[in-house]
This record gives C-alpha cells, sequence and structure tokens, in this order.
C-alpha cells in the first residue's frame, strides 16, 4: 500500500512539474481603455453586444421572477375554496 502512494505521488509530481504552460496575451492595458472610455454607455454595457445580451436576459428573468412570487403570494393568500 504504501509503495502504491509513493508511485501515485511520484506520477502526480511528474505530470505537474513537467506539463507546458501556455503564455497569455497581457489584455489589461487594452480593456482598461475600453471601460475607461467615455462614450456615454454604462460600464456594464461597455463589453459589447454579449453584455447587452447579458443584461437584458438579467432584467427579464428578474422582472418574470417578480411577477411570479408576487402571483404565488396571492394565490397563497387566498382562501381554498370548499367543494
Amino acid at each position: 500500500m504504501w509503495r502504491r502512494l509513493l508511485s501515485l505521488r511520484q506520477i502526480s509530481q511528474r505530470t505537474i512539474s513537467t506539463a507546458s504552460r501556455r503564455q497569455l496575451e497581457n489584455r489589461v492595458p487594452e480593456k482598461q481603455k475600453l471601460f475607461q472610455e467615455d462614450n456615454g454607455l454604462p460600464v456594464y454595457l461597455k463589453g459589447g453586444a454579449m453584455d447587452g445580451l447579458l443584461y437584458r436576459v438579467t432584467m427579464g428573468l428578474t422582472v418574470f421572477g417578480t411577477g411570479y412570487v408576487l402571483y404565488e403570494l396571492m394565490v397563497a393568500s387566498m382562501p381554498k375554496q370548499q367543494k
């Protein structure tokens, strides 16, 4: 059992240490320029069309959820009719 643990440890260390790391380009300055630009858009819509879509879907779900909760509260507050 001890040998299995040691071999597992060696395999895991080897896998982690020999993995090639992909160098990513630093795009922070580009994003800073985009978000600090004064173009009249709110910051949550400056990311483009996908941000606009995400904002609209979020607002739609919020309005729908609020309406549904109010409906359920109304149904729960009404007494059940006797048959």
